[in-house]
């Protein structure tokens, strides 16, 4: 009864609060659809121009100078933490992925087996790497959105040293042992509060820039970041209460947490950077700005119990999970949405798709969340679901969402924001062009070998003639490949990170420059 009376009581506050913002948003004219307000990211006569410091050179930009100067410090702390999290999760992924099929490598030590590797490699791209950069990202644009400084930007200090000395405290738990036992949420929950109250502290002066914004209009990506913000600590918090949820209904809690991390969290984060920096880069407004609010609100509709598909068979009443499977399905629409948007003004600009190398690394990035967001739909039936559950297509999958999607749009937003934020240009653009290929090639092989492995996998495994041992012995090659796609994906990621501290040790830089 505690469970039920306290998901009616948080679902009937919930269901308040956003009728509240839906009635607020219709009388002050936020759902005026008009290519206007899609104008409102621009400045006077910068639309019709590359804006990309990597090809212009211009690290600074003049026309909002001090706002970007609010965002600098806990911009570049949380940019610095999430890229040392993305080198050192995918050393441990890389290992994990090798260990699949060298079982006896590494096998002298419980910190070093599979299970805690894997473990370790999943919290740190998922609350080091792409929170972060997302937090980040947001913290960033927002200011922008709202043509306002940052309000009580010390705030995002902290909340980033906390979010940061309760990641290593759950990392060091994981590593000895000490975790909570569910996919997503191994962290243990008695340090969960660090974090919780790490990213607390670093959506309030977002909250606050938003309440003293100096435009009427909410551009669409304020929407989507303004909403993760809202979406994520409801989750987080409830998927964490201690005692509260057991057997099945723990499983159902667990990826009901899970899927909507994706949805609710990493989706709205990358969604609203996308939103922002494939129209700035290009200078040309989105192509229809009545399709990407409809996106968002479609998004906010049908998204939040998609993931209970991922229990079709288990001990989950049969309802829940078609529901889960209706609301996958409905995911069409909001996808749609984005994708005709985004792909469309990319398609009419191709000369800024290969002019812009933050260009490549966002609009792939969009790409492939149309991707993924139609595999995920039709992952969801049953008669599919039937083959690649339990099998190696689910996690090229997962990473066509969270890697190939989110991570791209990532990669693209650090190279445009940090010649801002530093005030000083790439020192080896060669370096970045090294890194968009290795993370494209590097996924093309992961995901590639994922996806057929894996649907063999699931064959075999349903072929009552064929022994399990089967399913196990036709994977090999496969993953091999992964690793091989994984290893060239972190040589991305090391260079990624030269980049990063060459633009931050200009001095250095300078000097490796003059040597070369």
């Amino acid at each position: 009864m505690l469970t039920i009376g306290l998901f009616l009581t948080i679902s009937f506050l919930v269901s308040v609060a956003g009728l509240a913002a839906l009635i607020w948003a219709i009388s002050s004219g936020q759902f005026a659809f008009g290519q206007r307000q899609a104008r409102v990211i621009f400045h006077e006569d910068e639309e019709g121009e590359l804006d990309d410091p990597t090809v212009s050179g211009e690290a600074i930009d003049r026309e909002r100078t001090a706002i970007d100067a609010s965002t600098a410090r806990p911009v570049t702390l949380l940019l610095v933490a999430a890229v040392l999290w993305l080198v050192l999760g995918s050393v441990f992924g890389l290992i994990a992925s090798l260990k699949l099929h060298m079982p006896d490598w590494l096998d002298g030590s419980a910190a070093l087996t599979f299970g805690r590797l894997r473990t370790l490699h999943l919290t740190l791209v998922i609350y080091g790497w792409l929170s972060l950069a997302g937090i980040a990202t947001a913290t960033w644009i927002t200011p922008r959105l709202f043509r306002t400084p940052l309000r009580s930007a010390g705030f995002v200090t902290w909340g980033a040293a906390l979010w940061n000395i309760g990641l290593v405290a759950g990392l060091i738990a994981i590593a000895s042992g000490w975790n909570d036992g569910e996919e997503w949420l191994e962290i243990p929950w008695q340090i969960d509060g660090l974090l919780a109250v790490g990213g607390a502290l670093t959506v309030f002066p977002l909250l606050r820039t938003a309440f003293s914004r100096e435009v009427e209009h909410i551009y669409v990506s304020g929407w989507y970041y303004l909403a993760a913000m809202m979406w994520f600590p409801a989750l987080f918090i409830i998927a964490n209460i201690p005692y509260v949820f057991v057997g099945a209904e723990q499983a159902t809690v667990n990826w009901w947490f899970a899927h909507n991390v994706l949805g609710l969290w990493l989706t709205p984060l990358g969604l609203g950077a996308a939103y922002y920096f494939i129209p700035k880069i290009i200078g040309k407004p989105v192509y229809s700005y009545a399709l990407s609010l409809l996106g968002f609100w479609a998004l906010a509709l049908f998204y939040s119990q998609v993931g209970i598909h991922h229990l079709i068979g288990g001990p989950v009443p049969t309802w829940v999970v078609t529901l889960s499977v209706v609301q996958s399905v409905m995911m069409f629409v909001p996808v749609l949405a984005v994708a005709i948007n985004q792909h469309v003004v990319v398609a009419r600009n191709l000369w800024a798709f290969r002019a812009s190398l933050p260009l490549r690394f966002v609009s792939l990035g969009a790409v492939m969340y149309t991707l993924a967001s139609f595999e995920g739909s039709l992952e969801a039936l049953r008669s599919i679901n039937t083959v690649t559950h339990f099998t190696q297509f689910t996690i090229g999958h997962a990473h066509l969402g969270a890697y190939g999607f989110a991570s791209f749009i990532m990669f693209g937003g650090v190279y445009y924001m940090m010649p801002r934020i530093t005030g000083r240009p790439w020192p080896w653009p060669g370096l970045i062009a090294a890194h968009f290929w290795c993370v494209v090639v590097g996924f093309a092989l992961y995901f590639t070998a994922l996806t057929i492995g894996g649907w063999l996998e699931g064959e075999a495994m349903l072929d009552a003639s064929r022994p399990f041992s089967a399913s196990v012995i036709l994977l090999k090659p496969f993953l091999e490949g992964r690793s091989l796609g994984g290893a060239i994906m972190t040589l991305g990621h090391f260079l990624f990170a030269i980049n990063v501290a060459a633009i931050l040790l200009p001095r250095s830089a300078s000097r490796a420059a003059v040597a070369a």
